[in-house]
Formats: structure tokens, sequence, C-alpha cells
């Protein structure tokens, strides 16, 4: 029974030191060698009903963290990092409620029919941030939420949740230093 309950608290422990983002980066690059930025065109124009409601979330904590980074804001002929940011629209299918059903039996033998709980759709969006070299125009690193926005949350919900995915993210920027 110990041994259960420190399995279980391990478990836990681990759990809650998984990361909410996913970085990807070209391990040739130099960062250092970046010290300037702006935002790509692509990243105004988005059609996604989240980035309309959200856009002006996710550029001020991103310029935020990447004031954090000492990197410049400059126009975008002369940066070295282009920042590009999308939210990718998900559909989840989410069962609610109690399921019903109904049986009957005697001894060792019976019957049962029963109704799964409702299921109803539910529209989310993963943050995904990108910085791409201003001189190839590929990109360098990568970054990609596993939290999710949703059409329920709070608008102050929302902020809070983009300040801390974003912050999360460019805690892995550059990379190599974790």
């Amino acid at each position: 029974m110990m041994r259960f309950v420190m399995l279980s608290i391990v478990a836990l422990a681990m759990s809650g030191c998984a990361s909410n983002v996913v970085t990807d980066y070209n391990s040739s690059v130099v960062f250092g060698n970046y010290s300037s930025w702006a935002f790509a065109s692509t990243a105004e124009t988005e059609s996604s009903s989240f980035v309309s409601l959200d856009g002006s979330r996710v550029r001020d904590a991103i310029e935020r963290e990447l004031n954090r980074k000492a990197l410049q804001r400059v126009s975008q002929a002369e940066a070295d990092l282009l920042v590009s940011w999308r939210i990718v629209p998900e559909d989840r299918l989410e069962q609610t409620g109690l399921g019903l059903g109904f049986g009957f039996g005697s001894g060792n033998f019976g019957w049962a029919l029963s109704a799964p709980p409702p299921v109803r759709e539910i529209k989310e969006g993963k943050l995904v941030v990108e910085l791409a070299d201003s001189k190839t125009k590929e990109v360098v690193w990568r970054a990609a939420s596993r939290r999710y926005l949703n059409e329920n949350q709070s608008p102050e919900t929302r902020r809070k949740l983009i300040d801390e995915v974003v912050t999360e993210m460019f805690t892995k920027y550059p990379p190599g230093l974790d």
C-alpha cells in the first residue's frame, strides 16, 4: 500500500512538471547573432476568429517577452528575425452530464440498457509562434502551446492564459540555455 501511495505521489509530481509548450529549432543557427525583430506582415492577416479577438493580447505578450530577451523591435526591413504567430483552430468533443440507464435481473443473469451522456463540440485554439531569419526566410525557432483558448473563456482568462503561454514559450528562447 505504501508503495502505491509513493508511486502516485511521484506520478502527480511528474505530471505537474510537464511543459505546456513544445519548441523546435534549427540547431545550426547561432541565436546570439540576432539582435532585432519585427512582426512579419502575415502575423496580422490571419482570418481565424481567435486571432481577431486575441490579436492584441498575443502581440503585446510577444513584444514583452522579446524585450526581456534584449531584442530590439525595428522595422521589418531592418529586422534580423521576423515573428509570426497564429492560433490554430481545433474542434474537440466533450461529454457532459450523466448517461441514462436501467436494468433488471435475477441471480447471475440480467439485462441493462444505457445511453451515453450528451456530447457537445467545443472550438479551441492552440497558439503557435515562429521566428524566421529575415535573410533566408526560414523558420529558425518554433513554439506551440499545449494549452488551449476556447470560446467559453472570459476575456480576463484569455489574457492570463496568453500571457502565461507566451512567457513559457520564451523561457525556451534562445534554445540550449535550459
